[in-house]
């Protein structure tokens, strides 16, 4: 199979996300109900209505973008003849496109995975204290040149690689001060650009083991399936399909960094040549032209997206 499937992590959220689909197509609604059913409230409502002050917050964008990667794929099942055990050769997902991935492949319920969202949303908020920790992207590095940047402004503090998203874009994750070094550390080895980055917490660094706790205990209290197609680890960047090793490895992903690069690497690898960004934004289809040579990326997120999704899969097929 020459198809992979990615869903997209936080920071791809924007009020009215998802309700063109679930205005034109039932199944795309049936999501939203559901996920509304297992929160206990109308997230469907902060998600197409805003305050976008109140979507983004964690535990409210991390649920609300998985039920948009959940509707879009129903739609693509049920419209464009899509199925993730047949057509996609790996799913993936972004940090928390992790979940939506497995939840995609019926490894998790929707209600599920709604539910752990949230918890993690909440979990990684409440792990430190508003002020206390930062992220930054560093731009126009290589990994391992990010590394040794996060190493050397440390000094005693956290400071981690939190993201390598490829196209020389590492975020970098730890508390303030450690953070702010690893910014004029960066700009010094001759980074284009060196930013820290609008966030409320830390993620993806030690700062999280509280959060990581956390989700071990939830994940502990769920049913985990094998995946319809091998799940492409955030803290691996390769495939795994055993229940017990995921429930492991999404909660090392708290703590861990997401080695999105590798990943999509690896997919490309193995004969991936057609990414299907399933879900809001077209942020991972910018990042795989930059990683894999002669690799698509479609962004799958409205209805008017949904008969090129149905060629593409058809190209891919066909080149099978």
């Amino acid at each position: 199979m020459t198809a992979a499937f990615t869903f997209p992590g936080q920071g791809s959220q924007a009020v009215g996300m998802g309700k063109a689909l679930a205005d034109a197509f039932p199944a795309a609604r049936a999501v939203f109900e559901e996920v509304d059913a297992a929160l206990g409230e109308k997230l469907t409502a902060v998600i197409w209505d805003g305050p976008a002050e109140t979507l983004q917050l964690t535990e409210n964008a991390q649920p609300a973008l998985m039920a948009v990667s959940l509707a879009t794929l129903r739609v693509l099942e049920s419209e464009a003849g899509f199925s993730v055990g047949r057509d996609a050769a790996f799913v993936a997902g972004h940090s928390l496109g992790e979940y939506s991935a497995l939840a995609a492949a019926g490894s998790l319920t929707i209600a599920d995975t709604a539910r752990l969202l949230r918890t993690r949303g909440l979990a990684m908020q409440k792990a430190v204290p508003v002020g206390v920790g930062a992220m930054a992207a560093l731009l126009g590095l290589d990994y391992e040149t990010a590394v040794a940047v996060a190493e050397e402004a440390a000094q005693g503090e956290v400071c981690q690689a939190a993201n390598d998203n490829g196209g020389g874009q590492v975020v970098v994750s730890g508390t303030k001060a450690a953070v702010d070094r690893a910014v004029e550390i960066a700009k010094a080895k001759g980074a284009k650009r060196a930013m820290l980055l609008p966030v409320s917490a830390p993620f993806h660094c030690k700062l999280m083991q509280p959060a990581a706790d956390v989700m071990a205990e939830a994940l502990a209290k769920v049913t985990i399936k094998k995946p319809a197609s091998p799940l492409v680890s955030n803290v691996l960047a390769r495939p795994i399909s055993d229940p017990d090793e995921i429930r492991r490895r999404l909660v090392e992903q708290v703590t861990g960094t997401v080695r999105w690069r590798e990943s999509i690497a690896y997919m490309s690898a193995q004969g991936a040549s057609r990414f299907f960004e399933i879900g809001a934004g077209k942020v991972l289809s910018g990042l795989v032209k930059r990683i894999a040579d002669g690799a698509v990326g479609i962004a799958v997120g409205g209805p008017a997206d949904i008969a090129g999704a149905k060629d593409a899969l058809l190209a891919a097929q066909a080149a099978e």
